[in-house]
């Protein structure tokens, strides 16, 4: 039964089904809860200006992060080819929110559509659009960033702009990246964080770089759960170097 049963699951009826029920789910959570926002001003010189710049959050962060967006500036998501991509693609649609399909390639790691989504990433940012990327996705280490977002922000010449939530009721799932679903009638914050240049420093390596974007995008997610009353969640162990192993 299992194959059949997984079969339904993925058909394409069942993904847009499934879609709808968290873009309403997204909805009520939004309606019935108190929301602030603080950091507005780093992006809104952007938007004022029609000046691209790639957004970044993390995966488990995911659900409640497209209603930090004004749809009057056109957004794109990098959304894995995995099989779950289709389904948030779907329910990303709703709120305006474009994709691009892929993910950054990490380093040492199969490509995985991370060439073509990259070519993908500068075309939108060419047109003055904008994409938001999750650095640790779609598989992790949890809250640890990738060097394919800085390449990304690199070659564009763009900045790189953190962005995160936190919520007071919340469940985090027993996932890889400690999947965060808030409850509704609850109270919640956006936290937007200064945009980071990536790419005037030349002799600034890219891992050095995501080491900053990582740095940065942790400390926004203590932030914003320290000031709903929730302890932050906790990084995946860094991953061990070639030195690190050998010593």
């Amino acid at each position: 039964m299992a194959g059949p049963l997984k079969r339904i699951l993925r058909s394409a009826p069942v993904v847009r089904l499934t879609a709808d029920v968290i873009a309403l789910y997204v909805r009520f959570v939004r309606a019935t809860s108190r929301w602030e926002t603080r950091g507005i001003e780093y992006p809104q010189p952007f938007w004022r200006d029609g000046k691209p710049f790639v957004g970044a959050f993390w995966h488990g962060r995911l659900l409640m992060m497209p209603l930090a967006w004004t749809t009057r500036h056109p957004m794109h998501v990098l959304i894995s080819q995995h099989r779950d991509g289709e389904l948030i693609a779907r329910a990303m649609d709703p709120f305006g929110i474009g994709t691009v399909r892929g993910s950054t390639a990490k380093q040492g790691k199969a490509d995985k559509g991370g060439t073509a989504a990259l070519r993908s990433i500068l075309q939108v940012l060419k047109r003055g659009e904008y994409v938001t990327v999750t650095p640790d996705g779609p598989r992790g280490p949890r809250m640890r960033a990738s060097t394919g977002i800085v390449a990304a922000a690199r070659l564009a010449r763009v900045p790189i702009i953190p962005a995160t939530y936190g919520v007071a009721r919340r469940r985090l799932a027993a996932s890889w990246d400690r999947f965060l679903i808030p409850w509704p009638f609850n109270r919640g914050i956006y936290l937007w964080g200064e945009p980071i240049d990536v790419h005037s420093d030349e002799n600034e390596s890219l891992e050095q770089a995501a080491l900053r974007v990582e740095s940065a995008l942790n400390a926004l997610c203590e932030a914003a759960d320290r000031h709903c009353g929730q302890p932050p969640v906790e990084p995946a162990p860094p991953a061990l170097t070639q030195d690190d192993s050998d010593g």
